[in-house]
């Protein structure tokens, strides 16, 4: 709910709050993704008490819990409100009881370690989420009431919710480790993409002119539908990680391609050649920007369009006007990181949220409407954005703050870099939905050195923080005793 990626970290916790007051008849806002479904093993099932197995709507024993058949149907039914698409309903139940069971564990893990939310938080954090909706506990808990849940069940999904982010962070934070040299190269890459050039160490600078670093990358790709049942996501991903266990030995890359598109000529292979990273997708660079020539990426990596098993064949830098050299050019790199000039701009935006019912014809038209009345100043955009905009700038008329190079996602950087102060922009779609981008100062500011090493440690953190959780999510699933029992079929009658 946040684009500005500076203020990512800071959200995280309370990103999942947030969308459960405004979607407020549920609390599961996280669930279940093809990805999640697929990246969680299901180990063999452990011995269970002939007794259990004959309660009545059981779904699974967890440890020393259970998950019912009625907490499946009331999940599967929060998230076909949301809009979730449902095209295997028995694959579809299973994903969910498994969503569940990692859930039940975590709660479990937390309790024994003593995180807990006391009566007083859950309060205070209730009165937050309903303060940034504009609303009083009072029409805050009416909402909730005619959403058709309980409140004293919203207030323990929100409780769990808050348990299961703060164990998640102190856990998952202390498998991410980030070195001095890490942090170092993110500066010099970052620098020399807003044009300030290294120097080798110990060395005078280079009479030729550096370019950009270019990267020869070669892919596996297994398509996948976007649209396609959990069973399929999960036999695509399930082909790319054998995959990726085969490129990451010691067989030649392309031939395990090969191989495999033998075996399945839906599957492709091939070199993309030298690419600079802006002419590479992002997905893919963000991939491998750390990782040198001869390795392969350490995760598969999805797509909408489905899994892709990424390789460094090489990497070199373009030095104009210099001798051809056989050997590979010297990584550059900035010696000592120093604070650079760069162009800082104050903006605001109107965001309209991708979601169930609002199409990307209906939202552009939406914005162009604003657009049109503010550049013919029947409207002040201000307004505007506190009336419509969707995301937590709102209440400020949708000021940004002051922002430098890198602080936006890339589609909303260009089109505000492209703006006059002063000028409102056509909308523009991010991952984050549609924007009205309205430029409203700009100023000449030094970047220190510290708020570098902040800037990389943030987004170093934030691109190693998914291969942690999984990693971590997998150890708790195969350290619990899960028996699963009678899942597919729904409760007979309520609780």
């Amino acid at each position: 709910m946040i684009f500005c990626k500076k203020h990512l970290q800071r959200y995280v916790a309370y990103a999942f709050l947030l969308i459960s007051s405004v979607l407020v008849s549920s609390s599961y806002a996280q669930d279940v993704s093809p990805k999640t479904a697929a990246a969680i093993p299901v180990p063999a099932a452990a011995p269970a008490d002939n007794k259990i197995r004959n309660i009545d709507g059981v779904a699974a024993v967890v440890n020393t819990g259970f998950i019912t058949r009625r907490e499946i149907d009331d999940r599967v039914a929060a998230l076909q409100k949301q809009g979730t698409k449902m095209p295997d309903a028995t694959e579809f139940r299973k994903a969910v009881l498994e969503r569940l069971i990692v859930e039940k564990i975590q709660l479990q893990s937390a309790e024994q370690e003593g995180i807990r939310v006391t009566n007083k938080e859950l309060e205070k954090i209730i009165g937050d989420i309903a303060a940034k909706n504009q609303l009083s506990l009072a029409e805050f808990k009416t909402r909730v009431v005619a959403s058709g849940l309980a409140f004293e069940r919203y207030q323990e999904n929100l409780r769990e919710d808050v348990v299961l982010t703060r164990f998640r962070e102190r856990e998952v934070d202390a498998r991410i480790k980030i070195s001095d040299a890490e942090v170092d190269n993110f500066i010099a890459e970052r620098a020399r993409a807003i044009g300030v050039q290294g120097v080798k160490p110990g060395s005078p600078a280079p009479a030729a002119s550096v370019g950009p670093e270019e990267i020869n990358l070669a892919q596996i790709f297994i398509p996948v539908d976007a649209d396609a049942g959990l069973s399929a996501q999960a036999e695509a991903k399930k082909k790319a990680d054998a995959l990726l266990v085969s490129a990451r030995g010691d067989g030649d890359f392309m031939q395990i391609g090969s191989a495999a598109a033998k075996e399945n000529p839906k599957i492709k292979f091939q070199e993309l050649g030298y690419r600079t990273s802006d002419r590479l997708p992002q997905l893919f660079y963000d991939a491998v920007r750390n990782i040198g020539s001869g390795q392969t990426a350490k995760a598969v990596v999805k797509s909408p369009a489905g899994f892709h098993i990424l390789k460094v064949l090489d990497r070199r830098t373009l030095v104009e006007a210099a001798p051809v050299q056989e050997a590979p050019l010297p990584e550059l790199v900035l010696t000592p990181p120093k604070a650079i000039s760069i162009t800082q701009t104050m903006s605001r935006h109107i965001l309209l949220r991708t979601r169930t019912g609002l199409t990307d014809q209906d939202a552009e038209r939406r914005l162009q409407g604003f657009r049109d009345q503010v550049r013919t100043k029947t409207t002040d955009f201000a307004d505007l954005a506190k009336k419509f905009s969707e995301d937590g700038s709102a209440a400020n008329g949708g000021e940004l703050g002051w922002m430098s190079p890198g602080d936006l996602v890339p589609e909303f950087e260009q089109a505000m870099n492209r703006l006059q102060i002063g000028e409102v922009s056509d909308p523009v779609k991010s991952e984050f939905g549609w924007h009205l981008i309205q430029v409203m100062e700009r100023r000449e500011g030094q970047l220190t050195v510290e708020k570098q090493r902040q800037f990389a440690r943030a987004n170093i953190r934030e691109r190693k923080y998914e291969q942690a959780y999984q990693d971590w999510i997998r150890e708790l699933r195969d350290s619990a005793t899960v028996k699963i029992l009678n899942s597919e079929d729904a409760a007979s009658s309520a609780p």
